[in-house]
């Protein structure tokens, strides 16, 4: 059985029964989990003091043992604020010695990405503790993709996918759109190029989800790539003044503005239903009539 490592970087858990009932789970399936003081954590409305949740983050260098799973509790807002103060060549030189198995999603992106354009670091974009181990009803789905992403050094993650034609390889990278964005222009965004970037986002409105992918368009970023894969867009429904402007909308006009292959419909974000992908890994991605498919590669894993 695993260590899972507990960190909250970023808001409060507003929903303490589920991050409690997510530890159950996983007690119960016979793991360990370390660091369980911090999930009623609270200052204001982050999980705890800058310096507390800073520390979450800079403890992970001397973190002793092999095989641990550093999750984080839940997303929300507030690892943007520790970026500057993260050691994160304690951190790299830690995943050099004896790589932890760091997984996450939503605000924790800009840590993970902060690790991949720094130092290379490879970590999982995936499920938290709250949001989806301590959801009501575990997702089987959700489950087997974390599982099989941490214990196979190469897997596929295949669905129906949108969009043209694509055969292509390269450095998968990505995460959550907005805070993405928020990167542009820092030494915290990976500076990648020919790779498969993947984006999801919730609670953004079809537009808003446009404006950003423009502005990485603008900035010449999705040209540089071989392929765009778009994930869930959890509340990004349109409105009566919208008049027919919905998110598959939104998608055909980006379409014709971007010149390389962009596939959607991956299950890869805030719903319950997610996969598991490991940033920085090697990734081949193919799409044609009979479906899409990612063959991941190079992430660190579970020694079993």
């Amino acid at each position: 059985m695993s260590q899972f490592h507990l960190v909250a970087p970023s808001g409060y858990c507003m929903n303490q029964e589920a991050a409690q009932r997510g530890v159950q789970r996983l007690l119960a399936d016979g793991h360990q989990v370390q660091n369980q003081t911090i999930i009623p954590r609270r200052q204001q409305r982050f999980a705890g003091t800058e310096a507390q949740r800073l520390m979450d983050i800079n403890a992970l260098a001397r973190l002793p043992g092999a095989n641990q799973i550093v999750m984080a509790v839940r997303g929300g807002y507030g690892a943007g604020r520790l970026l500057e103060q993260i050691n994160w060549q304690g951190l790299a030189q830690r995943q050099r010695e004896q790589p932890l198995l760091i997984c996450g999603h939503s605000d924790f992106t800009v840590i993970q990405l902060g690790l991949l354009a720094l130092h290379n670091v490879i970590t999982f974009s995936g499920p938290m503790l709250a949001g989806n181990f301590g959801a009501p009803e575990l997702n089987a789905f959700t489950v087997d993709h974390f599982w099989r992403a941490l214990h196979n050094s190469t897997y596929r993650v295949e669905w129906q996918g949108d969009g043209p034609d694509a055969d292509c390889t390269g450095q998968l990278w990505g995460g959550n759109l907005a805070m993405l964005v928020s990167l542009v222009g820092t030494r915290w965004l990976p500076a990648i190029e020919n790779g498969i970037l993947v984006l999801e986002d919730i609670n953004e409105h079809p537009f808003r989800v446009e404006r950003m992918l423009l502005q990485l368009h603008h900035a010449g970023i999705l040209e540089r790539q071989k392929a765009i894969v778009l994930g869930s867009f959890s509340g990004a429904a349109s409105n009566d003044y919208d008049a027919g402007y919905d998110l598959a909308t939104m998608i055909d006009y980006l379409r014709t503005r971007v010149s390389v292959p962009i596939i959607s419909s991956l299950d890869y974000g805030h719903e319950q239903q997610t996969v598991t992908l490991p940033l920085g890994a090697q990734a081949r991605l193919e799409h044609n009539v009979n479906g899409a498919r990612l063959t991941l590669s190079g992430h660190p894993t579970i020694n079993r």
